[in-house]
């Protein structure tokens, strides 16, 4: 179903024939030279050690058939000796870096232990090859693949560095999500790997895109958990698309959220096989697909306001939003714009090319306050970067977070209501990472692992979504066993959908286990595209969305169902479409959060020898606890005394009462005012004073 050319990793987008005739057209011939020194050794009181070797005549190309065969020239090792003390990797990292002067060159490194198991391995793009893994004591080999090595010679190092320190997870409530799997009359629900997920804000539908199927799911919101109501609303050729169901070479989907348009794609060469839908998948309309001289894999669909920078909206065109094609290409990635709603489109733009960045990108996103677009790579010279376009889609830059280090899953970013953006990311330790930025990719700030809390070790199919400026979430599979997790013979773990969320600008992140008793994968899983196993059931990715109330919504492929989710359970590499869908706690819309709501709902005053004794009643009417809740007792528009603070859960109430106070002759206002100085946030601050007349 999708194509080998890109699938195995980044370094694998030259074929063989291509990378021979570089190498025959350089016309070296010299031997690839040994280590040098062979071996090394760090430890905590010795911790770098360098080598070289090179140069390198002739390519290996064998990892794109299977495992990585080795032969003279074909490979080079240098020996590492690890000596750490026990609890050295509590608070330390082996960092093993291997680069190279010419970019156009392409490396890759394994970490193999004693026996040859492969322990870790970064094979993209990036130059520098980076591998981050624990200090363990003992001895390794360093193994240097001549992918297309152009004649390079290669510089490693071997460093024993410090974790990067972690701020402290949010002590924000978390968020709870229910899981919701498709019916099982729909014929291909349970072959719905690298979905798409999308929400339309003017119905609240939500629209599931896998291979050529768009599943339109409704909510019932007034009980909890909600409940779903699902639909087949695919495009068929009945339906008005010609080329619905006909063939796919990758499938992608995308729905406006701001005027619902449901688009659906089918990778075809260098273009795609398109329509769109106005009325949620009830009848389709054809696109031209994408933009001349696309690219010809692992397209992507999106769009947003036009910027202001670029061209707008086609005279003939009503559509309010710009859309656009995003692919890959061998040599580059390129991006073509829609200037009327996604029927035709532009020619198509590079991005970036090899000598910036390598592999796959990720899902394009335009930001919501200024039309900039964004497509995040997880390969762009060593690091996690955007390429962003301020202009509607004419130019292009590379934008790095130089904090990060590159990985093998796509990074994806959500924009905020202003322009934050928030990129997700698995780290060359497998980790997941994120960080913010605030001028559009230039800088990067608050890069940090959000699954430390909890252990996670390894992630993949990261899927960002933002909704307010201060708030995103992160999804992500994750696993807490560490690891070489495309190790189908020796890792064991057992992985679960994860969400981190923020709601103070990715200062700080709450992050919960989603599926805590429903493994959605046991053992490996693979992201080596077309020469994996069966543990590539949930190929390359998934997505996230926000529905308009701000609610968070997953879609993904769950991997082991059946027996396989009870304890004990062999995985069934299965790839069932479901949704997570966020059911309590804050939403990514400040607008609707569950808030207190504090009110006095009675106040009396009794005279108790020559003083006057007030007392009331504050509820909480709201739908959230309010901690520490004060009242103010104010006598003639004079502040006089404050209760002592009160714990209120919501819909229950507490009395407060106040000091005895004299009143001179005649009548006096006397009012209490709940949370006086306003300290604490509600769903209604119009209602927190009540005022009655008392007459001496």
């Amino acid at each position: 179903m999708m194509p080998s050319l890109f699938r195995r990793n980044p370094s694998r987008a030259l074929p063989f024939v291509a990378v021979a005739g570089l190498v025959g057209a350089l016309g070296v011939a010299a031997p690839a030279l040994a280590a040098t020194p062979a071996s090394g050794t760090v430890s905590d009181t010795s911790t770098s050690v360098q080598w070289t070797a090179g140069p390198f005549a002739a390519p290996n190309v064998t990892g794109t058939t299977g495992s990585v065969t080795c032969g003279p020239g074909l490979c080079d090792d240098f020996a590492l000796h690890v000596s750490t003390p026990s609890t050295y990797g509590d608070t330390h990292q082996l960092t093993i870096k291997v680069g190279w002067a010419n970019s156009a060159a392409d490396f890759d490194i394994y970490l193999l232990d004693p026996k040859g198991t492969i322990v870790a391995s970064s094979a993209s793009n990036s130059d520098p090859e980076t591998i981050v893994t624990p200090p363990k004591s003992g001895d390794y080999t360093v193994r240097v693949v001549p992918y297309a090595p152009l004649g390079e010679s290669v510089t490693g190092t071997a460093t024993l560095t410090e974790v990067p320190a972690n701020p402290a997870p949010s002590t924000a409530t978390p968020p709870t999500y229910s899981q919701y799997g498709a019916p099982e009359s729909f014929g291909r629900a349970h072959s719905a790997g690298e979905p798409s997920i999308g929400s339309s804000h003017t119905t609240g539908s939500t629209f599931y895109q896998a291979l050529y199927d768009t599943y339109k799911a409704t909510w019932d919101d007034s009980v909890s958990p909600s409940k779903v109501t699902w639909a087949d609303v695919s495009a068929t050729p009945a339906k008005g698309c010609l080329t619905g169901g006909a063939a796919s070479l990758d499938p992608i989907g995308f729905t406006d959220p701001k005027t619902g348009r449901v688009f659906e794609s089918q990778l075809a060469g260098k273009t795609s096989l398109m329509c769109y839908s106005d009325d949620e998948g009830t009848t389709w309309s054809p696109s031209q697909g994408g933009g001349l001289n696309s690219g010809v894999d692992h397209q992507t669909v999106g769009g947003g306001p036009y910027s202001p920078n670029g061209v707008g909206a086609l005279p003939t065109s009503p559509y309010a939003n710009a859309v656009y094609y995003c692919s890959q290409d061998i040599a580059d990635a390129n991006c073509a714009s829609s200037h009327d709603g996604g029927t035709t489109f532009g020619p198509a733009v590079p991005m970036y090319s090899l000598l910036d960045c390598g592999g796959l990108h990720g899902h394009v996103k335009v930001a919501p306050n200024d039309g900039t677009v964004y497509v995040p790579n997880k390969s762009c010279g060593g690091n996690q970067a955007v390429a962003v376009s301020e202009d509607g889609g004419t130019t292009w830059s590379v934008r790095k977070d130089p904090a990060s280090t590159a990985g093998d899953s796509d990074p994806s970013v959500g924009v905020g209501a202003k322009g934050t953006v928030y990129m997700g990311y698995q780290a060359a330790d497998g980790t997941p990472r994120i960080a913010v930025s605030r001028d559009k990719g230039k800088t990067w700030t608050d890069d940090q692992n959000v699954g430390a809390a909890l252990g996670v070790h390894n992630t993949v199919f990261p899927a960002v979504v933002a909704g307010d400026d201060d708030r995103a979430s992160f999804a992500f599979i994750g696993s807490t066993t560490p690891g070489n997790y495309q190790d189908a013979t020796n890792f064991t773990g057992v992985w679960h959908l994860y969400v981190s969320t923020t709601y103070d600008g990715g200062k700080s992140w709450v992050t919960v286990d989603t599926t805590p008793s429903d493994p959605v994968q046991r053992g490996s899983i693979c992201t080596g595209g077309t020469t994996c196993g069966n543990d590539r059931n949930l190929l390359d990715f998934m997505d996230a969305t926000v529905d308009r109330t701000g609610r968070v919504e997953v879609g993904y492929a769950d991997g082991c169902t059946g027996t396989c989710a009870q304890p004990g359970g062999a995985q069934n590499f299965d790839a069932y479409a479901t949704i997570a869908r966020q059911q309590t706690g804050n939403t990514l819309y400040a607008a609707y959060d569950a808030l207190p709501n504090l009110t006095p709902t009675a106040l009396s005053v009794t005279k108790s020898g020559s003083l006057y004794a007030a007392s009331a009643t504050i509820a909480d009417t709201g739908k959230a606890p309010a901690s520490g809740t004060t009242a103010r007792l104010l006598v003639d528009g004079v502040e006089v005394a404050t209760s002592a603070p009160v714990d209120l859960a919501a819909g229950r109430s507490a009395s407060v009462t106040f000091p005895g106070v004299r009143l001179g002759k005649g009548t006096h206002a006397v009012a209490v005012v709940a949370d006086p100085d306003g300290r604490i946030r509600e769903s209604n601050e119009t209602d927190n004073q009540r005022q009655i007349q008392v007459t001496r």
